[in-house]
């Protein structure tokens, strides 16, 4: 199981986060970032030995991507197209390569539960000469889109989310309800040892749902987040 963290999104802890994380997920210039920060950040991503991803989104900079908005199969495949090969061109200039992809916020959550948004996505990365994983939210009940992918010759990562609730179907509580960021670093942790040990989260209901997990998601986009990510990092090794 690794550590993942939305990275290259112009936040000055990148420095203090990668070192500590298995896996970057790097804006690739539409919610955030610009050819300069992603080049820097997988240049640091490659000196710290830290898988590299691309964290495409909607082209949606005023909103930070987390809107959804109303594209067609064929638009969705190429925006992310669009967004992958600039990353991948910056990738080339430091001698590293791409190897997942996790799509971001409002692009990330409409994928979760549209069927044909996801097979937009699956497809746009089946077309690069080395298909691309695919980070996706871990659910209970994923066999229609791990079919789906299977189809198109992409691999799954599941992952899981350290500092989010989650309801009881598994899906994550919208950030507008109440409770749907944990509050304090001993919630964090308690839910990932959860992870680690029991493959189960609890939810905000108190439910326990069991969990194939991957990849565990943090956050680092403030000082205690960094301070978090360090003890989780420990947890996990």
């Amino acid at each position: 199981m690794k550590l993942n963290c939305d990275v290259g999104e112009g936040v000055v802890t990148d420095k203090d986060v990668i070192p500590f994380i298995g896996q970057a997920n790097i804006a690739c210039g539409l919610h955030a970032g610009d050819a300069h920060i992603m080049s820097e950040t997988i240049r640091l991503a490659k000196v710290n030995g830290v898988q590299i991803g691309g964290h495409p989104s909607y082209n949606d900079r005023e909103n930070f991507g987390r809107l959804p908005v109303a594209l067609s199969a064929i638009q969705i495949k190429q925006l992310i197209c669009y967004q992958l090969g600039a990353l991948q061109s910056l990738a080339a200039l430091h001698q590293a390569k791409v190897e997942y992809v996790k799509p971001h916020g409002a692009l990330y959550n409409q994928m979760m539960v549209d069927e044909v948004i996801f097979t937009a996505i699956v497809e746009a990365l089946s077309s690069f000469k080395q298909p691309l994983q695919l980070m996706i939210l871990a659910r209970p009940d994923l066999q229609k889109y791990q079919q789906i992918a299977q189809k198109h010759g992409v691999p799954l990562l599941l992952e899981a989310f350290a500092d989010r609730a989650y309801d009881d179907a598994g899906y994550l509580l919208p950030r507008s309800e109440a409770g749907a960021l944990l509050a304090t670093t001993e919630q964090v942790e308690a839910q990932v040892k959860q992870l680690i040990e029991d493959s189960t989260i609890t939810t905000i209901s108190g439910n326990r749902i069991t969990l194939q997990v991957d990849s565990i998601c943090v956050h680092g986009d403030n000082p205690v987040a960094v301070q978090q990510i360090q003890s989780l990092a420990a947890l996990i090794r």
